[in-house]
This record gives structure tokens, sequence and C-alpha cells, in this order.
């Protein structure tokens, strides 16, 4: 069933997601739907990366696509008023925040839109646990799960930064959250089964790792992904 801006999307909540980040036209979109991808992002209003396509463009594509995949919002903004304005622009029902937020922010943001999925993004900066620790504890209430991404100190990007961090600082956010835990950061199709044995998260999330030298998404490399991404998750599933 396609995902509407006034329902949250039952597959959010399900174990196993593997999401993959960042399209730049209806083709990439379309390719990403082929591989088997079920949940597609859209960075947009960002801090340190530009944009891939258009607000309008994106819309199009939900518009064209809501009933073959699970679209989302990725982004920097910081109040609920825009989150909640850009996401019905799109008509997505998920989040996913990747910048600074107050709690108080997503406090309001739950309660104008109940239904919006919220994903909050757990930045990994070297060896930051206790301060993530802290995060997990003050923003579990108002959040429907987390992601874990590599900070990036040469850019200040807290996310599509082709870089790896501790996956350990990862499995320990996993073990500490009651909401699920996505990992994201240098994931890529020859490391993500080893990944998620690591860190056994509830799913994962790719964006630069299935690009080519041109920055557009490659077949091999998504189908791969997804493929191993998968093998993975279901040894996760047989060992739990």
């Amino acid at each position: 069933m396609a995902s509407t801006a006034e329902e949250r999307p039952r597959e959010a909540r399900k174990p196993g997601r593997i999401h993959v980040a960042g399209v730049m036209d209806l083709a990439e979109a379309e390719l990403l739907i082929e591989c088997g991808v079920e949940h597609v992002g859209f960075p947009l209003v960002l801090g340190h990366h530009a944009e891939d396509l258009s607000h309008e463009a994106a819309a199009a594509i939900v518009a064209r696509l809501a009933d073959r995949s699970s679209f989302f919002l990725i982004t920097y903004l910081a109040t609920a008023a825009e989150i909640i304005a850009l996401c019905r622009r799109l008509k997505v029902a998920a989040v996913q925040l990747h910048g600074p937020i107050a709690a108080g922010e997503l406090r309001r943001l739950r309660a104008a839109w109940p239904e919006l999925y919220v994903i909050k993004s757990l930045i990994v900066r070297g060896d930051n646990l206790d301060a993530l620790a802290e995060e997990v504890g003050r923003f579990a209430p108002v959040v429907d799960a987390f992601i874990t991404d590599t900070f990036d100190a040469e850019t200040g990007a807290c996310g599509a930064t082709g870089k790896l961090h501790d996956w350990a600082v990862s499995a320990r956010l996993v073990e500490l959250s009651p909401r699920p835990v996505i990992l994201a950061g240098g994931l890529n199709p020859d490391n993500v089964r080893e990944a998620i044995i690591a860190v056994q998260p509830a799913g994962v999330d790719v964006h630069t790792g299935v690009e080519g030298a041109d920055g557009r998404k490659q077949r091999g490399l998504v189908e791969r992904f997804v493929a191993e991404a998968q093998a993975g998750l279901a040894l996760q599933m047989l060992k739990s």
C-alpha cells in the first residue's frame, strides 16, 4: 500500500530495513525500486551537501512511484514547522533528521503530527559513546528510531560522508536503545553483511557506497548491496 502524508508507513516499524539515500531523478528512483529497494530517501535542505534535485522534482517522483516504494525526507531542518511543511509538500510520512535539533522541537513535531515516522541521527565522532547514550535517553520518548552515522571532521558533514566509524559504538547503542537503530556510514556491498553481523541493527542505510565515480547509483552495486544486506539481516534473524 502506498504511504501518504496522513499515515505512518507500516513497513517503517518492521526490522530489517534497507534504506538507499540520494536520488537524482525519476530514472534513478526507478532503478532503485527495480533493484528491490523499499525505502528511498531524499536529502533536502542540507547543511554541508548540495541537493541532488529540487523539491518539486522530489514531490513529482513520490507522486509517480508512491505505490511502488516508501519515500522519506532526509534533512538538517531543525524546527517542527519546517519539517512538517516539507514532508507535506513531498507527501512523505517519514523523516530522517541529521542536524542538531532540540528535544522540545521534537515534542512539538510529535504533538502536531503523531503519525509521522521520525528517525533521529546519532553521529559518531570518534569515541563519543557516552554523549550518544545520553542522546538516546533524551530523544527515545519522542522518536521512532535512531540512525548512527559518521562525522566528517574535514567538511563538518553528519552523513553521506562515505566514512566508516567504530562499529562497536553502534553495537553498544543498539543494546542501549529502546528504539530500533539503523546503521549508516561508509557501508557498501563488500562490508554491509559484516557490519550487520557486528552491530545487529534494525536496518542499514547507504548513499555513496552504491554510486559510481559520476555520483550516480550503479545497478550492479545496488543489487549487490541489497543482496548482501538481506543475507546479513536473515542471519541476524536466525540468531535472534
